[in-house]
């Protein structure tokens, strides 16, 4: 029995990662400095998981893993070329044209979306081996990891080169996928190579990509694909995990030394290894702690599981479910969560902690097996429920789930009421948390401020962003979110039920962190939560402002939840609480509000024989917000970063009256996907500038997207607006990136009204 913890997180116990990267951006940094601070970190995990029997490296990446295997593979493309370094990197991940981020598979992690233009590969950069060389320096041997080729190019995106700017692309035809993969595996090969030749035995290849819908044809390439890598002296352990595997035996077939399953995500992998077995000579890397949730393991029922595992496979290695990054570093700087609840959680550090306790009690420790009882003997009080909540979802009916009049007939009457021009411009929602706001909610929560005093400051900044607004010339507005530290965790704040942490920390793409709140109980609102400064800001214009609100969906995959309740019951709960908010808002007076639910198709089950459960939920909770609103009040909602071209169907079905959405990186290309949707169900918000870079977009590729959604979308059913919230940016950047925005659809309503007159000129034979 051996142990194996992956994935560990790279903020470090202090974000030291991400004053790493924003310092070295900002230049405060020189790169000498940078990559020095990131090899101290690289040193600090060797103590992360000590008392793990395999070590892995190849783990720190300095934004993305999937950029990494781009570089390392030579996948940059031309836009980019010469490949210089960290100046290159960076222009990748954040710069001018970046390249396009997505949700890595059903998690809130953002990578970035190679682009593969040829078929041509070569071993650009070999950070694998330059990191076992470097903990080998510092006295410790490691094994690699890597992302497997599977996963590489089934997560990437084909683009034509001849294209100097980056297109819509689209995922690998099988055809491609051959072609491509018979160019990648020998790079593949060649960085085996190299790590044998310096004597590295293991590897550990991520192949997550194998727990999608697979088809056989792929399963033949992988399967040649692996045949050839196992034959360079290398031992590969190949690790699928979020989910069970496509095809159980499939998997097992594949010619490689050891295979990782998921036995959290659901039981699937184990009715099915009791079916068919575990292939003899094969080691199991069984993910047996949940990498994802942050509740304790009832280490007595994981210790009783083993046994059961040890009668199909005598040599096991003990892992987490998956990488351990989307855990935060460790519960050990928590002081402030409700009583009861620290004793029953488990971050990063604390998997590890159970890995090895599962391990000694399994040797027969006396003090181990002592431990495990006592756990397990806490998990099962019963702890926070609500009598009051029960009854209300008890008492639902289906009249609770829709909204009415059609959609068409509140089109016409928001219309009315609002009288926007055409292609309205707005904002997704918040504006830059400087370093100032931060303070100011850190005196207020150190008692450093009174409430009054926070309350002028908050309401100062909101006055700022209004007047901002009204100059820049925006025809929706929204107060700014100077309030909240998080779009999920202002709300679970004033929630019961939910407990926010004060170290929770979880990386969700580049230096961008967020603290999952942890839904310990049932969820109820005691009060408004939005309404005194929707308020305030609508009071400073007579310009409509946005109400601004976070989804059920949003709240709770962004969230930890409990375990003994379904998430549908959950959904609901927060639901609940959305709709008071949403009757509140209406009677204040505030005629649009903005659910948001960026995480609606992030928490689509990797298989689509799933998906019809999880959408039917998840779409009804969504409606649930807002199936009484009134017919004038218009309902919008955002999303980004994600696939939607396959799940169109289920967002029409929100029944909301705008949506916004990520559109920048792919230049409104994501919008070609609502071509199938019937003429005028849906207002579209396509996101015309990308956020999450700090280069200011030019009025003329703004011009260029909108013209690109009008092919498909009817002016008058289209809205302008950046592809996300603005709190990570600067003012510097904001209001020139906006007055572009703003400028370009001044220009573009001035062209259609002439091609408007001009057609209908031609129409009644005007000359």
């Amino acid at each position: 029995m051996r142990t194996l913890a992956f994935g560990f997180p790279r903020l470090g116990e202090q974000r030291q990662y991400k004053r790493l990267l924003e310092g070295f951006w900002s230049g405060s940094l020189t790169e000498a400095d940078f990559l020095q601070g990131i090899a101290t970190l690289k040193r600090e995990r060797l103590r992360e998981y000590e008392g793990m029997d395999i070590v892995p490296c190849n783990e720190l990446s300095l934004y993305d893993p999937m950029l990494d295997t781009a570089v390392m593979l030579g996948a940059i493309p031309r836009r980019f070329q010469p490949y210089e370094g960290l100046t290159t990197y960076f222009a990748m991940a954040r710069g001018r044209h970046a390249l396009e981020l997505t949700k890595w598979f059903n998690t809130n992690y953002h990578y970035l979306v190679p682009e593969l233009e040829e078929p041509r590969f070569e071993l650009q950069q070999n950070f694998p081996l330059d990191d076992v060389l470097f903990y080998r320096h510092h006295g410790a041997e490691t094994v690699p990891t890597l992302i497997g080729p599977y996963t590489f190019l089934r997560l990437s995106k084909r683009v034509r080169p001849a294209d100097s700017s980056p297109t819509a692309g689209a995922p690998l035809t099988d055809s491609e996928l051959a072609d491509f993969g018979a160019a990648v595996v020998p790079v593949f090969a060649k960085l085996l190579s190299s790590l044998a030749a310096e004597g590295v035995t293991q590897i550990l290849v991520h192949e997550p990509a194998l727990a999608l819908d697979v088809p056989e044809e792929h399963w033949q390439l992988v399967h040649a694909w692996y045949s050839e890598l196992s034959a360079h002296r290398v031992a590969l352990w190949v690790l699928c995990y979020y989910d069970s595997v496509c095809d159980f035996q499939r998997y097992a077939e594949l010619p490689v030394s050891g295979l990782g399953l998921d036995f959290v995500s659901n039981s699937e992998n184990w009715h099915l290894l009791q079916r068919y077995g575990f292939p003899t000579g094969k080691t199991l890397i069984a993910g047996i702690v949940n990498g994802r949730q942050v509740w304790r393991s009832d280490l007595r029922e994981r210790l009783h599981f083993l046994e059961e595992l040890h009668r199909f496979c005598g040599d096991i290695v003990l892992a987490p479910s998956c990488p351990l990054a989307h855990l935060p570093v460790t519960t050990a700087l928590e002081q402030r969560l409700p009583s009861g609840l620290l004793e029953r959680l488990a971050f990063a550090r604390e998997r590890i902690a159970e890995l090895r306790l599962l391990k000694a009690a399994w040797l027969g420790d006396s003090a181990a097996l002592q431990a495990v009882h006592a756990t397990s003997q806490l998990l099962h009080l019963p702890f926070a429920r609500n009598e009051h909540v029960r009854q209300r979802l008890a008492a639902l009916t289906e009249a609770d789930f829709h909204r009415h009049p059609s959609a068409a007939e509140r089109r016409r009457l928001q219309s009315q009421l609002l009288q926007l021009p055409i292609l309205p411009t707005t904002t997704i929602g918040s504006f830059p948390q400087t370093a100032e706001i931060r303070r100011i909610r850190t005196q207020y929560r150190r008692g450093e401020l009174s409430a009054e005093q926070y309350e002028t400051a908050i309401r100062n900044h909101i006055r700022h962003a209004i007047a901002v607004q009204e100059e820049l010339g925006l025809d929706v507005l929204v107060h700014g979110e100077f309030e909240r530290s998080d779009m999920v965790e202002y709300f679970a704040e004033q929630l019961e039920g939910i407990a926010t942490t004060e170290h929770g920390w979880v990386l969700s793409y580049g230096s961008r962190v967020y603290r999952p709140p942890i839904i310990y109980g049932d969820v109820w609102r005691p009060r408004p939560m939005t309404v005194p400064y929707i308020t305030y800001a609508q009071s400073l214009t007579p310009r409509p402002v946005k109400g601004m609100l976070t989804g059920p969906v949003t709240m709770l995959l962004w969230s930890y939840w409990r375990q003994d309740i379904s998430a549908e019951e959950l959904a609901y709960e927060l639901a609940l609480s959305i709709a008071d908010e949403v009757r509140d808002l209406e009677a204040a007076g505030i005629r649009i509000i903005q659910i948001d639910e960026p995480a609606f198709r992030e928490g689509a089950p990797l298989k689509r024989r799933d998906w019809a459960e999880y959408f039917r939920w998840a779409t009804r909770a969504f409606r649930l917000c807002h199936a009484k609103a009134r017919p004038e009040t218009q309902i919008h909602t955002h999303m980004c970063y994600s696939e939607f071209d396959d799940i169109l169907d289920f967002i029409a079905a929100l029944d909301f009256d705008v949506l916004s959405i990520e559109g920048s990186r792919s230049r409104g290309a994501i919008v070609d996907n609502f071509a199938a949707l019937p003429s005028g169900s849906l207002q579209v918000g396509v996101g015309v500038y990308d956020v999450h870079s700090p280069a200011i977009p030019q009025q003329s590729d703004i011009e260029g997207t909108i013209w690109r959604v009008l092919h498909i979308v009817p002016p008058e059913a289209v809205w302008i607006n950046p592809d996300c919230g603005l709190k990570t940016r600067r003012w510097e950047e904001v209001i020139p990136a906006l007055r572009n925005m703003v400028a370009a659809a001044h220009h573009m309503r001035q062209h259609l009204a002439i091609r408007t007159t001009a057609t209908r000129n031609e129409h009644d034979g005007t000359p």
